[in-house]
């Protein structure tokens, strides 16, 4: 499981005025980057949904919240508790089954994950279900279940053609079984859609690399450097960009 540019996590649309302020904070609190601007925006919204469950505390969108909210805070075992009660008062709730999945994901507890992302999925009312289909191949892959990771990230695309994760998580999946021109393509499509997506531009030099592309494969760690220069990716670029100056 990765720190999210496309988070893993949907919001309702009906909500109070206080609770969508809430939501939203949540929302800026995982897409952040900036590590300090995580924390602040984290305690804001922490705030807010604590006094919202002081309110109605068997709203299932406020656990819901609180479960993102302490998983920003990396308090996973206490967001698993929210996201339980969040699907004890519906269970159809398929955004906190994802969640729940995503939790165990980043806890590398394969096995843990998959019935809740799979109860997701079986709710035909959900409305993105590409996001938990793609955590579906990210458990797999894990789980060296190649064959399935590739059926479950083809699934996701199907839902959304454009969706990067998946279409990383494919050339992930490539690599691993060794099958690099597949690679290749899964990664170079990710990239088409998203050009700033320095994780897969990494994974792409690494396949490079791989088929003894050594131009392009520097190229493409060159442009992980210039794009994120003081992130520990571009450090593992510069490391990759030594491997390939030995003779």
């Amino acid at each position: 499981m990765h720190v999210m540019t496309n988070h893993p996590y949907e919001r309702e649309h009906t909500m109070t005025q206080e609770k969508s302020r809430a939501a939203q904070g949540t929302v800026k609190a995982l897409m952040a980057e900036d590590k300090d601007f995580l924390r602040e925006i984290v305690r804001e919204t922490m705030q807010q949904l604590l006094e919202a469950e002081k309110l109605d505390g068997d709203d299932p969108l406020i656990q819901y919240d609180l479960g993102l909210a302490y998983f920003a805070k990396e308090e996973f075992n206490v967001a698993i508790l929210h996201l339980e009660k969040a699907l004890a008062l519906k269970p159809d709730y398929s955004e906190a089954a994802n969640a729940m999945g995503t939790v165990y994901l980043r806890l590398e507890q394969w096995d843990a994950a998959i019935p809740f992302l799979e109860k997701a999925i079986a709710n035909l009312l959900y409305a993105t279900p590409h996001y938990a289909l793609n955590n579906l191949g990210d458990a797999y892959r894990e789980k060296k279940e190649y064959g399935r990771a590739i059926e479950f990230y083809r699934k996701a695309l199907r839902e959304d053609p454009g969706f990067v994760e998946a279409h990383r998580g494919l050339g992930l999946t490539y690599m691993a079984i060794g099958d690099y021109g597949a690679a290749v393509s899964s990664l170079e499509t990710a990239l088409q859609f998203a050009p700033d997506f320095p994780a897969a531009r990494f994974d792409l030099g690494i396949a490079y690399a791989a088929m003894y592309e050594r131009e392009k494969a520097i190229d493409a760690f060159k442009k992980v450097i210039a794009q994120e220069p003081g992130s520990s990716l571009a450090d593992s670029a510069r490391d990759e960009l030594k491997k390939l100056d030995k003779p």
